[in-house]
């Protein structure tokens, strides 16, 4: 068996400076992620969620970015799953997003909201038809018994949908991250990562600031 402990890579793909990055956290977000994709990064809008369930445990799971403004970043979900359970309970989220291939990573802090039900709307009718009857399948987080029943439930709403729109479930919509913080993580030589953090101050702008690897 491989030795875990000789696993490392040095990293040597770029820098981040001080001086050189974006004024705002979401020009220099836009720019990175452009590069992701430029880069064919595996899946570039997908990031790790982390919410906090009742009694202050974490929990983490992956998810697809499917809008970015300068409000936040948005994701759609069922609004009756444990995440939404875990945000009902407590709407400070933390996210990364995670771009190994670019020795890079982004990590996020904020509060997280709804987004308004037109929102949700115009983004559901814009899914493949089976991403659409998938919504209304599947009772995210719910302990199921087997797979058949979700196969099962997708024939019937094939069915009960075959002549018309399918709907937008009023347990499914979007949620969007509202950023408090964003942190630019570069790999580089010998563990001497850069680290540059931007903060929201009380009159909307941004500081920024290094942090030692």
């Amino acid at each position: 068996m491989t030795n875990i402990a000789d696993l490392r890579q040095d990293y040597t793909k770029a820098s981040l400076d001080l001086d050189t990055i974006a004024a705002s956290p979401f020009t220099q977000f836009r720019k990175w992620f452009d590069e992701a994709i430029k880069s064919e990064v595996l899946e570039p809008n997908a990031f790790v969620l982390s919410t906090v369930a009742e009694g202050g445990k974490p929990f983490q799971r992956t998810v697809l970015m499917k809008a970015l403004d300068d409000k936040g970043v948005v994701f759609y979900t069922n609004y009756k799953s444990r995440k939404a359970q875990q945000i009902e309970e407590n709407p400070n989220v933390s996210i990364l997003f995670p771009w190994y291939a670019l020795e890079r990573q982004v990590a996020i802090t904020g509060r997280i909201e709804k987004v308004t039900k037109m929102e949700s709307l115009a983004y559901f009718t814009s899914r493949p038809h089976g991403s659409q009857l998938g919504a209304w399948v599947s009772h995210q987080s719910q302990v199921i018994k087997s797979r058949s029943i979700l196969e099962m439930k997708l024939q019937e709403m094939k069915a009960k949908f075959m002549e018309g729109k399918v709907p937008l479930p009023d347990f499914w919509g979007g949620y969007r991250i509202v950023p408090e913080t964003f942190e630019f993580w570069q790999g580089r030589q010998s563990r001497l990562h850069d680290r540059i953090m931007y903060q929201k101050l009380e009159n909307e702008d941004w500081s920024t600031f290094r942090m030692a690897p």
